[in-house]
């Protein structure tokens, strides 16, 4: 879901992101009103993956104040929020988590504001969504990488080594000081991994950031974490489509959906995954289990704030289907959509009112 956690894990990373630039451009394409004009910008540095911003204007020049608004918010996001690269004169999540169990780090804002709603989804989530799981995944994440870059040699972490990575994820020793505006990490072997919440909580924040700037009518699609803002100037919905988790299928899509003011947001075992032993391990790590949940192809969240969709994303592929139906139907202005491992789809009630087909 985060593509800066893991920059090379990318399953054949070029075809899929010119695959879903071609397939959003063309779910969005379309007239606009005389007056209002549709325009788009693409970008591949923020987040590691594609980014496509759609917009409608009265010119050019008001869409390219709106997309200097959406790039710098959203890299210093990206940057804010990386666990992986140091930036000069920038205090981000790596440097928290070079700092474990040596000193508190003074943060900015948004680095305080995203770990907050991150300890607010672990408690709801009962524990299904931890950004302190860093030792876990990046146990994950370096025979991922093996996998990729030598498949010969593709191998699985031992339940030894997942046990003992297991012992420094407990969030209750991750320290977060508003006031002093710092994050201390009490356990030295602890890290965290913000990447089943930080595009979806980054995407929220811009678009929320572009409303108040008075933007009315646009889309913002990070690696398919995708946020409506409004409706097209025709007062038609976006349409955007759900991913077919088959990648050698003809058929990018197998549904679209219409949204307004909401996001959707999947998370899928089809973006970053290895082969070992003829068995695929993509990169959603059961909590408890502590390795990839061989239970679903996808889970699809449509709600109204792309950051608590990322997180629930996640949470809800990290339940079993019974238990995640009853969490989502409890939830307002939530919906979902399963695909399992057999190819069927359940949706939530009121999913099946916002798609096309």
């Amino acid at each position: 879901m985060f593509g800066i956690r893991d920059k090379k894990g990318i399953r054949d990373k070029k075809g899929f992101l010119v695959l879903l630039m071609a397939a959003v451009l063309f779910l969005l394409s379309g007239c606009g009103l005389k007056k209002e004009e549709r325009y788009d910008s693409q970008y591949f540095d923020l987040f590691d993956t594609a980014t496509v911003f759609t917009a409608y204007g009265s010119s050019r020049e008001e869409f390219d104040r709106y997309d200097r608004i959406m790039y710098q918010e959203m890299k210093e996001y990206h940057q804010l929020y990386d666990i992986y690269n140091d930036y000069e004169g920038i205090h981000n999540i790596k440097t928290i988590n070079d700092n474990a169990g040596i000193q508190p780090v003074t943060v900015d804002e948004k680095i305080i504001d995203l770990l907050d709603e991150a300890v607010r989804m672990y408690d709801e989530t009962d524990g299904r969504v931890n950004v302190a799981m860093g030792s876990v995944l990046s146990v994950w994440h370096r025979y991922r990488q093996e996998g990729t870059d030598h498949p010969e040699n593709a191998g699985v972490p031992s339940e030894e080594e997942l046990s003992e990575a297991a012992k420094h994820m407990d969030i209750r020793k991750m320290v977060i000081d508003r006031e002093a505006s710092s994050v201390y990490l009490e356990d030295p072997k602890m890290s965290l991994d913000v990447g089943a919440v930080a595009k979806g909580y980054a995407v929220e924040m811009t678009c929320r950031k572009l409303q108040e700037a008075g933007l009315e009518s646009a889309l913002l699609n990070v690696g398919g974490n995708v946020r409506a803002i409004g409706e097209k100037p025709d007062g038609t919905g976006w349409a955007v489509g759900i991913q077919n988790p088959d990648l050698d299928s003809q058929q990018a899509y197998l549904h679209s959906v219409s949204i307004r003011d909401m996001a959707l947001v999947t998370s899928g075992v089809y973006q970053r995954f290895y082969v070992a032993d003829g068995i695929r391990y993509h990169h959603i790590i059961h909590p408890e289990l502590l390795v990839p949940w061989q239970k679903y192809q996808s889970v699809s969240i449509l709600g109204s704030d792309s950051g608590a969709a990322d997180a629930l994303s996640t949470a809800v592929f990290n339940m079993e289907e019974e238990e995640g139906m009853d969490f989502i139907e409890g939830l307002d202005g939530v919906e979902a959509m399963w695909i399992h491992e057999d190819g069927t789809e359940s949706y939530s009630s009121g999913f099946r009112q916002y798609m096309n087909d």
